[in-house]
């Protein structure tokens, strides 16, 4: 417990530092600025804003955009419908948050879960810039989600799950939240079979995205573990000498 507990102080100080950052004019943001750097990845483009694209930045508040610390768009594949309910863990600044609520409309709901404060107010305010109604934030751990059983249709996230100290109780967790034949879409690291211990075990990797990452096989057991099904794991960019980003898909069993 206590280094899981070290392990979100880590990443809590680097999240609150990065939406101060983006709540400052003419900051650069947490990926942008080279007293912020996110990872030896950042300046190549791996992490950040910068993945998605014209056409959906022009729908978001740049600081939603400049707190990016995200390594895809989970968005893009997550096949999101009209009156869906999402679920967005480690929501952070709200960008995927304020897309999902475009898409699932004024009949669905977007939900971002959130354990720093900074992040969420951050959040709030471009939730309320983006005159979005059908958007709602909590604070909490992904280990311990505050939302009912089977309550949400699909669960997103954007490079924050390889950030937790107990990444099977997030996928667990995230299998309870589901309702039956619920998706799981998440942009995420995952390390190379061959990645070196002093990677994994250097503390400020963690918010890079880089030290706590799972192998392929180990998130494909993790899944399966959590009694999701139905895994896919593409890779999509170089992020490391020793990662990738990835698109990790599965879906919970339909009732009966």
């Amino acid at each position: 417990m206590a280094e899981l507990t070290d392990i979100r102080e880590t990443v809590r100080d680097k999240y609150a530092a990065a939406a101060r950052a983006a709540a400052t004019p003419d900051s650069a943001g947490c990926c942008g600025s080279a007293s912020l750097a996110c990872s030896p990845a950042d300046a190549t483009g791996a992490f950040g804003g910068s993945l998605y694209g014209e056409s959906v930045t022009g729908e978001l508040p740049q600081a939603a955009l400049d707190a990016s610390l995200g390594c895809g768009v989970p968005t893009a594949v997550a096949e999101l419908a009209e009156g869906e309910t999402v679920l967005d863990l480690g929501s952070g600044a709200g960008a995927d948050v304020l897309i999902s609520a475009r898409r699932v409309g004024p009949t669905g709901r977007a939900i971002g879960l959130d354990m720093t404060d900074e992040m969420l107010e951050l959040a709030r305010a471009n939730a309320a810039a983006a005159g979005l109604e059908n958007v709602e934030f909590r604070k909490g751990y992904l280990e311990q989600m505050p939302l009912p059983d089977a309550s949400v249709d699909v669960v997103i996230s954007n490079c924050v799950i390889n950030l937790s100290g107990d990444k099977p109780a997030v996928l667990r967790e995230a299998a309870r939240v589901l309702r039956p034949g619920g998706r799981f879409a998440v942009s995420d690291v995952i390390a190379d079979p061959d990645m070196d211990e002093q990677t994994r075990a250097d503390m400020a990797a963690w918010t890079g995205c880089v030290a706590g990452a799972l192998t392929e096989a180990e998130f494909r057991a993790a899944l399966s573990a959590a009694g999701l099904e139905q895994v896919e794991i593409r890779e999509t960019h170089r992020v490391h000498e020793h990662a990738a980003a990835a698109i990790i898909r599965a879906r919970k069993p339909a009732a009966g």
